[in-house]
Protein backbone atom coordinates (compact mmCIF):
# COMPACT_ATOMS: atom_id res chain seq x y z
CA UNK A 1 0.00 0.00 0.00
CA UNK A 2 1.46 3.69 -0.84
CA UNK A 3 1.98 6.31 1.59
CA UNK A 4 1.29 9.69 0.60
CA UNK A 5 4.11 12.02 2.42
CA UNK A 6 5.14 14.99 0.74
CA UNK A 7 3.96 16.40 -2.51
CA UNK A 8 7.26 15.80 -4.33
CA UNK A 9 6.38 12.15 -4.22
CA UNK A 10 3.86 12.45 -6.81
CA UNK A 11 4.25 12.54 -10.11
CA UNK A 12 1.84 14.92 -12.61
CA UNK A 13 -0.38 11.87 -13.71
CA UNK A 14 -0.72 10.73 -9.84
CA UNK A 15 -2.16 14.11 -8.92
CA UNK A 16 -4.38 14.52 -11.54
CA UNK A 17 -5.55 11.46 -10.29
CA UNK A 18 -6.42 12.28 -7.14
CA UNK A 19 -8.28 14.98 -8.35
CA UNK A 20 -10.47 13.49 -10.65
CA UNK A 21 -11.21 10.95 -8.03
CA UNK A 22 -12.32 13.25 -5.52
CA UNK A 23 -14.29 15.27 -8.29
CA UNK A 24 -16.07 11.87 -8.70
CA UNK A 25 -17.04 11.63 -4.90
CA UNK A 26 -18.33 14.88 -4.99
CA UNK A 27 -20.62 13.79 -7.08
CA UNK A 28 -21.53 11.24 -5.30
CA UNK A 29 -19.78 7.74 -6.12
CA UNK A 30 -19.42 5.67 -3.05
CA UNK A 31 -16.83 3.01 -4.06
CA UNK A 32 -16.75 0.58 -1.22
CA UNK A 33 -13.36 0.58 0.63
CA UNK A 34 -12.67 -1.88 3.59
CA UNK A 35 -9.77 -1.36 6.45
CA UNK A 36 -8.99 0.15 9.00
CA UNK A 37 -7.59 3.52 10.28
CA UNK A 38 -6.38 5.28 13.18
CA UNK A 39 -5.82 9.68 13.35
CA UNK A 40 -2.58 9.81 15.35
CA UNK A 41 -2.40 13.96 15.88
CA UNK A 42 0.08 14.81 18.04
CA UNK A 43 -0.79 19.14 16.83
CA UNK A 44 -3.62 20.21 17.28
CA UNK A 45 -5.81 20.73 14.04
CA UNK A 46 -9.82 21.15 13.79
CA UNK A 47 -10.20 20.78 9.27
CA UNK A 48 -7.62 18.55 9.13
CA UNK A 49 -8.45 15.71 11.48
CA UNK A 50 -12.46 16.65 11.12
CA UNK A 51 -12.09 16.31 7.26
CA UNK A 52 -10.88 13.20 7.24
CA UNK A 53 -12.82 11.67 10.19
CA UNK A 54 -15.86 12.36 7.93
CA UNK A 55 -14.05 11.33 4.75
CA UNK A 56 -13.69 8.12 6.67
CA UNK A 57 -16.95 7.92 7.77
CA UNK A 58 -18.59 8.68 4.37
CA UNK A 59 -16.31 5.88 2.77
CA UNK A 60 -17.39 3.64 5.66
CA UNK A 61 -14.30 2.89 6.84
CA UNK A 62 -13.48 1.28 10.41
CA UNK A 63 -11.64 4.42 12.48
CA UNK A 64 -10.59 2.80 15.88
CA UNK A 65 -10.09 6.14 18.28
CA UNK A 66 -6.65 7.13 19.53
CA UNK A 67 -6.04 10.03 22.09
CA UNK A 68 -2.07 10.93 22.66
CA UNK A 69 -3.07 11.68 26.08
CA UNK A 70 -4.22 8.55 26.75
CA UNK A 71 -1.67 6.35 24.92
CA UNK A 72 1.75 4.83 25.82
CA UNK A 73 3.47 7.68 24.34
CA UNK A 74 3.26 9.79 27.73
CA UNK A 75 5.35 6.58 29.19
CA UNK A 76 8.15 7.67 26.54
CA UNK A 77 7.22 5.22 23.34
CA UNK A 78 7.95 5.78 20.25
CA UNK A 79 6.33 6.76 17.02
CA UNK A 80 8.02 4.15 15.30
CA UNK A 81 6.64 1.95 18.07
CA UNK A 82 3.29 2.75 18.11
CA UNK A 83 3.01 2.62 14.69
CA UNK A 84 4.33 -0.95 14.39
CA UNK A 85 1.84 -1.38 17.40
CA UNK A 86 -0.92 -0.38 15.40
CA UNK A 87 0.45 -2.53 12.09
CA UNK A 88 0.87 -5.59 15.03
CA UNK A 89 -3.30 -5.85 15.46
CA UNK A 90 -4.20 -5.26 11.59
CA UNK A 91 -4.66 -1.63 11.11
CA UNK A 92 -4.36 -0.79 7.53
CA UNK A 93 -3.26 2.86 7.65
CA UNK A 94 -2.61 5.73 10.13
CA UNK A 95 -3.15 9.57 9.40
CA UNK A 96 -0.44 11.58 11.28
CA UNK A 97 0.07 15.03 12.24
CA UNK A 98 3.47 15.52 13.91
CA UNK A 99 5.94 18.58 15.19
CA UNK A 100 8.60 16.88 14.40
CA UNK A 101 9.66 17.87 10.34
CA UNK A 102 9.66 14.34 8.14
CA UNK A 103 8.56 12.14 10.79
CA UNK A 104 7.83 9.80 8.47
CA UNK A 105 11.46 9.05 7.90
CA UNK A 106 11.71 6.86 10.57
CA UNK A 107 8.47 4.85 9.39
CA UNK A 108 10.09 3.43 5.96
CA UNK A 109 10.09 -0.08 7.47
CA UNK A 110 6.66 -0.08 8.54
CA UNK A 111 4.05 -2.12 6.01
CA UNK A 112 1.15 0.67 7.21
CA UNK A 113 0.43 3.02 4.95
CA UNK A 114 1.04 6.27 6.01
CA UNK A 115 -0.70 9.69 4.97
CA UNK A 116 0.85 12.75 6.21
CA UNK A 117 -1.59 14.86 7.95
CA UNK A 118 1.24 17.78 8.61
CA UNK A 119 4.90 17.34 9.53
CA UNK A 120 6.28 20.39 11.75
CA UNK A 121 7.10 22.66 9.15
CA UNK A 122 7.57 20.24 6.40
CA UNK A 123 4.94 19.13 4.34
CA UNK A 124 1.27 19.16 4.35
CA UNK A 125 0.28 17.14 1.16
CA UNK A 126 -3.68 17.16 1.59
CA UNK A 127 -3.93 20.51 1.94
CA UNK A 128 -2.09 20.78 -1.38
CA UNK A 129 -4.09 18.43 -3.24
CA UNK A 130 -7.47 19.80 -1.57
CA UNK A 131 -6.10 23.79 -3.02
CA UNK A 132 -5.19 22.39 -6.24
CA UNK A 133 -8.11 21.05 -6.74
CA UNK A 134 -10.51 24.11 -5.92
CA UNK A 135 -7.87 25.96 -8.06
CA UNK A 136 -8.74 23.16 -11.04
CA UNK A 137 -12.61 23.65 -10.84
CA UNK A 138 -12.41 27.55 -10.79
CA UNK A 139 -10.20 28.09 -13.70
CA UNK A 140 -10.35 23.70 -15.20
CA UNK A 141 -6.46 24.41 -15.65
CA UNK A 142 -3.33 24.86 -13.33
CA UNK A 143 -0.95 25.43 -16.20
CA UNK A 144 -0.52 29.00 -16.91
CA UNK A 145 -1.86 30.04 -13.93
CA UNK A 146 -0.22 33.19 -11.59
CA UNK A 147 -0.74 32.16 -8.24
CA UNK A 148 0.63 34.80 -5.16
CA UNK A 149 1.13 33.00 -1.75
CA UNK A 150 1.62 35.53 0.79
CA UNK A 151 3.04 35.12 4.22
CA UNK A 152 5.54 33.20 6.76
CA UNK A 153 6.73 30.98 3.63
CA UNK A 154 9.67 29.92 5.85
CA UNK A 155 7.56 28.02 8.40
CA UNK A 156 4.53 26.85 6.20
CA UNK A 157 4.06 23.68 5.18
CA UNK A 158 1.14 24.56 3.21
CA UNK A 159 3.25 26.97 0.92
CA UNK A 160 5.94 24.48 0.25
CA UNK A 161 3.68 21.56 -0.77
CA UNK A 162 1.89 24.24 -3.20
CA UNK A 163 4.93 25.54 -4.44
CA UNK A 164 6.27 21.82 -5.59
CA UNK A 165 2.26 20.76 -6.79
CA UNK A 166 1.79 24.04 -8.56
CA UNK A 167 5.17 24.15 -10.42
CA UNK A 168 5.17 20.92 -11.59
CA UNK A 169 1.76 21.74 -13.22
CA UNK A 170 2.88 24.68 -14.78
CA UNK A 171 1.62 27.45 -12.73
CA UNK A 172 3.49 30.36 -12.46
CA UNK A 173 4.02 30.81 -8.20
CA UNK A 174 5.27 34.28 -6.65
CA UNK A 175 6.00 34.51 -2.97
CA UNK A 176 5.53 37.60 -0.55
CA UNK A 177 6.77 38.19 2.58
CA UNK A 178 9.20 39.88 4.98
CA UNK A 179 12.49 39.32 4.17
CA UNK A 180 13.26 37.35 7.30
CA UNK A 181 10.29 34.76 6.28
CA UNK A 182 12.10 33.71 2.94
CA UNK A 183 13.61 30.63 3.92
CA UNK A 184 15.38 29.62 0.61
CA UNK A 185 12.63 31.06 -1.74
CA UNK A 186 12.98 33.91 -3.96
CA UNK A 187 10.54 36.65 -2.28
CA UNK A 188 9.26 39.87 -2.74
CA UNK A 189 7.91 42.11 -0.12
CA UNK A 190 5.60 43.80 -2.00
CA UNK A 191 2.39 42.73 -2.56
CA UNK A 192 1.44 45.48 -4.71
CA UNK A 193 3.37 44.63 -7.20
CA UNK A 194 1.17 41.27 -7.89
CA UNK A 195 -1.96 41.80 -6.83
CA UNK A 196 -3.34 43.31 -10.35
CA UNK A 197 -2.11 40.52 -12.22
CA UNK A 198 -2.45 36.92 -10.47
CA UNK A 199 -5.24 34.71 -10.62
CA UNK A 200 -5.07 33.28 -6.90
CA UNK A 201 -4.03 35.39 -3.75
CA UNK A 202 -3.16 32.64 -1.33
CA UNK A 203 -2.71 33.94 2.41
CA UNK A 204 -0.93 32.30 4.78
CA UNK A 205 -2.25 32.25 8.87
CA UNK A 206 0.68 34.39 10.51
CA UNK A 207 2.19 32.55 13.21
CA UNK A 208 2.14 34.87 15.82
CA UNK A 209 3.15 32.14 18.41
CA UNK A 210 6.66 31.89 16.87
CA UNK A 211 6.48 36.00 16.33
CA UNK A 212 5.45 36.87 19.86
CA UNK A 213 6.48 40.36 20.69
CA UNK A 214 8.39 41.66 17.52
CA UNK A 215 6.98 44.72 16.24
CA UNK A 216 7.61 43.88 13.38
CA UNK A 217 4.67 41.63 12.97
CA UNK A 218 2.37 43.65 14.64
CA UNK A 219 -1.51 42.68 13.65
CA UNK A 220 -1.87 45.76 12.42
CA UNK A 221 1.44 47.00 10.61
CA UNK A 222 1.12 43.36 8.76
CA UNK A 223 -1.66 44.07 7.74
CA UNK A 224 -1.10 47.20 6.06
CA UNK A 225 1.68 46.08 4.84
CA UNK A 226 1.13 42.71 3.80
CA UNK A 227 -2.54 41.58 4.30
CA UNK A 228 -5.26 41.69 1.65
CA UNK A 229 -7.22 44.53 2.16
CA UNK A 230 -10.57 45.64 0.91
CA UNK A 231 -8.36 48.51 -1.23
CA UNK A 232 -6.49 45.51 -2.68
CA UNK A 233 -9.22 43.45 -3.01
CA UNK A 234 -11.04 46.11 -5.82
CA UNK A 235 -7.54 46.30 -7.62
CA UNK A 236 -7.98 41.98 -8.21
CA UNK A 237 -8.61 40.93 -12.21
CA UNK A 238 -12.50 40.30 -11.74
CA UNK A 239 -11.65 36.39 -12.45
CA UNK A 240 -9.44 35.96 -9.30
CA UNK A 241 -9.68 34.20 -6.14
CA UNK A 242 -8.95 34.34 -2.95
CA UNK A 243 -7.76 31.39 -0.53
CA UNK A 244 -6.74 30.60 3.12
CA UNK A 245 -5.90 27.26 4.27
CA UNK A 246 -7.08 28.84 7.62
CA UNK A 247 -7.26 28.89 10.56
CA UNK A 248 -7.66 32.27 9.87
CA UNK A 249 -6.33 35.64 11.51
CA UNK A 250 -9.46 38.01 10.54
CA UNK A 251 -8.26 41.50 10.08
CA UNK A 252 -4.15 40.13 9.87
CA UNK A 253 -4.18 37.87 6.54
CA UNK A 254 -7.14 39.44 5.09
CA UNK A 255 -9.96 41.94 6.00
CA UNK A 256 -12.59 40.74 7.99
CA UNK A 257 -15.51 41.67 5.40
CA UNK A 258 -13.36 39.64 2.56
CA UNK A 259 -13.24 35.78 4.45
CA UNK A 260 -16.60 35.37 2.73
CA UNK A 261 -16.88 37.81 0.04
CA UNK A 262 -18.45 36.53 -3.61
CA UNK A 263 -14.57 35.73 -4.71
CA UNK A 264 -13.27 34.05 -1.32
CA UNK A 265 -12.81 30.25 -2.03
CA UNK A 266 -11.94 30.03 1.73
CA UNK A 267 -15.01 27.77 2.82
CA UNK A 268 -15.26 25.78 -0.43
CA UNK A 269 -11.62 24.62 0.32
CA UNK A 270 -12.79 23.03 3.10
CA UNK A 271 -15.34 21.50 1.88
CA UNK A 272 -13.52 20.18 -0.93
CA UNK A 273 -11.10 18.52 1.63
CA UNK A 274 -13.49 15.79 2.54
CA UNK A 275 -13.64 14.40 -1.31
CA UNK A 276 -9.75 14.66 -1.79
CA UNK A 277 -9.20 13.01 1.35
CA UNK A 278 -11.58 10.40 0.25
CA UNK A 279 -9.51 10.03 -2.83
CA UNK A 280 -6.11 9.82 -0.79
CA UNK A 281 -8.03 7.40 1.27
CA UNK A 282 -8.85 5.14 -1.26
CA UNK A 283 -5.21 5.69 -2.99
CA UNK A 284 -3.75 4.38 0.51
CA UNK A 285 -5.53 1.46 0.82
CA UNK A 286 -6.05 0.44 -2.32
CA UNK A 287 -3.25 2.18 -4.82
CA UNK A 288 -3.90 2.87 -8.16
CA UNK A 289 -5.77 0.91 -9.79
Amino acid sequence: MPNLVAMNDLDNKTIMHLLERAEEYQRGERTPVAGTIVNLFFEPSTRTKMSFEMAQHKMGLTVLPFETTFSSVLKGETLYDTVKTLEAIGVNGVVIRHGEEEYYKELANCQISVINGGDGSGQHPTQSLLDLFTIYQEFGRIEGLHVTIVGDIAHSRVAKSNAAALKMLGAHVTFVCPKVWSGKYETSQNIDDYIEHTDVVMLLRVQHERHAGSELFSKERYHEKYGLTEKRERKMKPSAIIMHPAPINRGVEIADSLVECERSRIFKQMANGVFVRMAVLEYALKGRE
